[in-house]
């Protein structure tokens, strides 16, 4: 049966759902169409009951966009897609952080979500198509999942809201934020703005909500109509007497470790050791209590002797334990109030030879930042379906396996770098210079050396320290910082720049960057149902807070961007040259831009409108290329005086220099020397450098061409009369 239903989100913007046409043969299966822009989504999800010592959900969201669906070709040598770009993984953590949260409790089967986008008119971007179109893949499945997710992007121009701007009108927009939500919440946030208020962020949250609620009853009222049966469904039962043992043994222990402020390692040292007794002591005690019979009577007995599921009933304790602690005592695992920020320390310039540098150090979480200038060829190519334009500004995020003190492999980048180094990127890209003002290429890269809470809201304030230290002009500082809840019913408690604990056992992660003035990017996860607005304010109004003191942090270290760039930083030139001149720069297969780089070693670059950037990191080198290309591209002016390189000797004519490149003159034998020359060879040696004066520029009326006539005769009479004569 297929299923077809439509929705209008106002501004022209309508969606469509499609069902029962395509990939049947999947557990789900919808096609999302807006615009030209058309995505398939499955989700397969395993029969194979998962092992009981299983503790977690396998859960995979794949994005991929395929470049027929714009009707071209990927590039590269094989003209075919290959592994996942970063703009297909952005995507992809989109979809998996809204959606994962709400399965039910319990649910471990292995699950495959696979969103394609097949059509792409190039305008609308296909990502929150992508999250809209999982969920609803997932309500018309036999997936015991009921509660549908939608994903909108929200954008505002001159005042007015809009959801899912296409392209070109977020170019006029000051917001571009995703946001995915339920008909109840708001579960995920993504975005970048333009110095936004706290009051601002939350009127886009609330807009966005609308058409999510719209578009959550959209996908029901499909799922109804397909009515699947549900997957049979029951999640592990824990015996009560497994619980109460564990709770008996470990609470009291656990309660008192967690009121001791610890450094990471050593409170990481201490868990585990409890963790290891209490595992034993339980085993041995329901080894003495259950037998076999037991068992074969009750097998939900066995849990009792089951590693894996006492360690869960340990985690459940100590979470329960940690959460009251905050909620009843106002009290953290570091000793710290709510709204406290942790010791921040830094350090400027440290790496010699980088473009600038920063060490960021905030508690237990440490950032080495530095950054490289490079010209226009040092741009990064991006090919998506929707921008083809090179990236000149960028930030790679790198987190290895020591800044948590364990040991790991070290292979490609994972999904959770690329999408920390992009948060980091749009929070500072918002008061990056512009190619107009200052026309460099800036990677920044962000390694993390410790890590303890937020290492992507470290690289903000390391990023921002390392561009001022290397003497970027950015418009404003920007930090950053990692915002916590825990809430158990009505109560709860937001906490300020959380600790790896507090994330892991808290209710949710609220990343918000910005500058004094506002809010440049956020990025938020959350792991319950309704989050409401009075607390997403009051988590905003504290992140604020925190930010500021932060940012006046900052700049006890730096108050400005330094006024010169680092030694080694390449230094720009630019000028600009007749278009006609461009082809003469560069020489037949760029034999001359080739030559002018090896001996000035300079980069050069130009622009099709004649704009000619040198960068050296050297000013000699700098003079040097400039010195040449206007050579190449001046004109011959009757009465300028030019130093010449012999190139042709005729004993009774006289001799051909070049004064110019490739521009020959003649200076005749009568022109070479104020004493009369009889043979030219007797003066003037091929390859020679002899100063000349142009004194006549004509036309051969036999071949059309110019020629021109200079003298030496000419200089040393000058010479003779007035000092100073000033070389062209």
């Amino acid at each position: 049966m297929i299923v077809n239903k439509a929705i209008d989100l106002g501004q022209g913007k309508i969606i469509s759902i499609e069902t029962g046409k395509m990939a049947k043969q999947a557990d789900g299966a919808v096609i999302v169409r807006l615009g030209d822009t058309m995505v398939i989504a499955t989700v397969v999800s395993s029969k194979k009951t998962p092992p009981p010592n299983q503790d977690f959900f396998p859960l995979q969201v794949e994005y991929r966009e395929k470049y027929s669906a714009a009707g071209k070709f990927p590039g590269g040598f094989f003209k075919r897609e290959s592994r996942p770009s970063e703009k297909e993984i952005l995507s992809a953590r989109l979809i998996d952080r809204a959606l994962r949260p709400l399965f039910p409790d319990g649910y471990l089967y292995e699950t495959q979500i696979i969103i394609t986008v097949i059509s792409s008119d190039q305008v609308n971007d296909a990502d929150v198509l992508g999250g809209l179109a999982a969920s609803a893949a997932i309500m018309v499945s036999d997936i015991p999942f009921r509660n549908p997710m939608s994903e909108v992007r929200v954008g505002r121009i001159k005042g007015l809201y809009i959801i899912n701007p296409d392209i070109n009108e977020l170019l006029e927009s000051d917001i571009d934020i995703c946001i995915g939500g339920t008909n109840d919440t708001i579960c995920m946030l993504e975005g970048e703005m333009k110095e936004i208020s706290e009051a601002e962020m939350v009127e886009a949250i609330q807009f966005g909500h609308t058409a999510i609620r719209k578009l959550c009853a959209l996908q029901s009222d499909i799922a109804a109509e397909v009515a699947k049966p549900q997957q049979p469904f029951t999640p592990t039962a824990i015996p009560a007497e497994l619980t109460e043992v564990v709770r008996g043994l470990c609470e009291t222990r656990l309660k008192e470790l967690a009121y001791t402020p610890l450094a990471k390692e050593e409170r990481a040292d201490q868990t585990a050791l409890i963790y290891h007794e209490i595992i034993d002591s339980t085993l041995k005690h329901f080894k003495a209590s259950i037998s076999s019979e037991d068992i074969q009577a009750d097998a939900s007995k066995a849990l009792c002797l089951n590693p894996h599921i006492i360690e869960e009933q340990i985690h459940a304790v100590e979470k329960r334990v940690m959460r009251h602690m905050i909620l009843d005592d106002a009290k953290r695992l570091d000793g710290r109030a709510l709204d406290q920020v942790r010791p921040i320390s830094i350090e400027l310039g440290i790496i010699p030879r980088a473009h600038g540098s920063a060490l960021f150090t905030r508690g237990e979480t440490q950032a080495l930042v530095t950054i490289t200038l490079g010209t226009k060829k040092d741009a990064q190519s991006v090919d998506t379906l929707t921008n083809s334009a090179d990236k000149t500004f960028f930030l790679h995020y790198n987190f290895p396996p020591f800044s948590v003190g364990e040991c790991g492999r070290l292979g490609s980048i994972g999904r959770r770098e690329i999408g920390h180094g992009n948060l980091a990127e749009r929070s500072i890209k918002m008061v990056a210079p512009t190619q107009d003002e200052f026309p460099y290429t800036i990677r920044i890269v962000s390694d993390i050396l410790e890590s303890n809470g937020s290492s992507s809201m470290a690289s903000v304030c390391g990023g921002t320290l390392a561009l001022m230290d290397g003497g970027v002009p950015i418009k404003k500082p920007v930090s950053g910082i990692a915002m916590g809840l825990i809430k158990e019913g009505s109560s709860y408690a937001v906490l300020s720049d959380i600790l790896g604990n507090e994330d892991h056992l808290g209710d949710m992660d609220f990343k918000v960057s910005g500058t004094k003035e506002g809010i440049t990017a956020c990025q938020m996860d959350i792991k319950i149902d309704g989050l409401d607005y009075h607390i997403l304010e009051t988590a905003l109004e504290q992140a604020r807070k925190g930010r500021l003191h932060i940012l006046g942090e900052m700049e006890k270290a730096i108050s400005s961007t330094r006024n010169e760039l680092a030694n080694f930083a390449p230094k720009l030139t630019t000028i600009k040259v007749p278009v006609d001149c461009i082809g003469m720069i560069i020489g037949k297969g760029g034999e001359t831009i080739r030559s002018i780089t090896e001996e000035t070693g300079a980069e050069i670059n130009i622009d099709d409108d004649g704009t000619v950037t040198i960068a050296c990191s050297t000013s000699e080198g700098t003079n040097a290329a400039l010195a040449t290309i206007k050579s190449l591209t001046a004109k011959p002016e009757v009465g300028t005086i030019y130093i010449g390189k012999v190139r042709d000797i005729r004993d009774e004519l006289g001799a051909f220099v070049e004064f110019l490149p490739k521009t020959d003159g003649l200076v005749h034998i009568s022109e070479i020397s104020t004493t009369r020359v009889t043979k030219v060879s007797d003066h003037l040696k091929i390859g020679e450098k002899v100063k000349v004066k142009l004194v006549d520029v004509r036309k051969d009326p036999r071949t059309g061409k110019t020629k021109f006539a200079l003298s030496i005769k000419a200089v040393e009479q000058d010479t003779a009369k007035e000092s100073g004569t000033e070389n062209k």
